[in-house]
């Protein structure tokens, strides 16, 4: 116990995945706002980190067995038994009942409700119901994602639904081929371990073919929030600029669907993401 510090613990909580998730709020949050508290920003950014951070030590704790036979998750504190799995449990509770609490008293009960459904979809029906079952398993889990989106636009008015709607939306699409290039990229360790990731079921030119039509749908569901009035151009040619370079990356990966061309595309993403999100802001802030 002598040498017990807090870096273990600080590694259940995967802060990037939980800066993302707040950070998908906050955006939800700004385009609802013609002006903004910083108060309730730092709160906001707070309730969803206990939330993310919850779902991520218990798909940590879940996990363990798997993690262990993963060269990429072998160092884990759960795979390595640096941690108590009892302790790991007892905090992702912890931190959700905190989020969940905060949410609720600082804002609204809708804001508790949209974080609470985040952790329990990725928690629960991703990790738990259909990660080891089935090659949906991301499609499903992913609305995880959405749920942020939906968090962050309660925090203003919970009676706005168009807007926050068409971003979820959008959340949806994104996530699947987000995460079925990192799958291409992982493939062989998700073979290992028996998981059913759609690379590993129907192979890495299929998936590459998937993930192209998925992001065709994402790309046009972007549209949305300008057919329908809600945001303007500066949004629309940020979506477009994000949207055709994801699919040139998509094409890429299509024409040598290699497990390189996998970790591009995925990071790929994450540049789509990012130029949206900027869209979305100075659209409703800037312009």
């Amino acid at each position: 116990m002598k040498n017990m510090t807090w870096t273990p613990y600080v590694e259940l909580m995967k802060l990037k995945i939980g800066g993302m998730i707040a950070l998908t709020a906050v955006v939800s949050y700004l385009s609802m706002m013609e002006s903004f508290d910083v108060v309730h920003l730092i709160v906001l950014i707070t309730i969803m980190l206990l939330g993310a951070s919850s779902s991520a030590v218990f798909n940590h704790w879940y996990d363990r067995d798997i993690d262990q036979k993963m060269e990429r998750t072998a160092n884990r504190p759960l795979a390595t038994a640096q941690i108590n799995p009892d302790h790991a449990l007892w905090m992702a509770k912890g931190l959700l009942v905190a989020g969940v609490g905060l949410g609720i008293w600082f804002f609204n009960p809708m804001v508790g409700l949209h974080l609470f459904l985040g952790a329990f979809f990725y928690g629960i029906v991703y990790t738990v119901w259909l990660k080891r079952r089935t090659w949906l398993n991301i499609v499903l889990g992913g609305l995880a994602g959405s749920f942020a989106v939906m968090a962050g636009a309660a925090s203003v008015n919970p009676d706005m639904y168009v807007l926050p709607l068409l971003l979820a939306l959008v959340l949806f699409f994104w996530t699947p081929s987000h995460f079925w290039s990192l799958a291409i990229h992982l493939k062989k360790e998700y073979q290992k371990v028996g998981v059913p990731m759609l690379p590993v079921v129907v192979g890495d030119k299929k998936a590459a073919q998937y993930i192209f039509i998925n992001t065709i749908l994402l790309v046009a569901s972007s549209m949305l929030p300008w057919v329908f009035d809600k945001l303007g151009l500066i949004y629309l040619s940020g979506a477009l600029l994000a949207g055709g370079l994801f699919l040139f990356g998509n094409v890429q990966l299509l024409k040598n669907p290699t497990c390189e061309n996998g970790w591009k595309n995925f990071t790929g993403s994450m540049r789509y993401l990012g130029i949206l999100f900027i869209a979305i802001v100075i659209d409703k802030n800037f312009y």
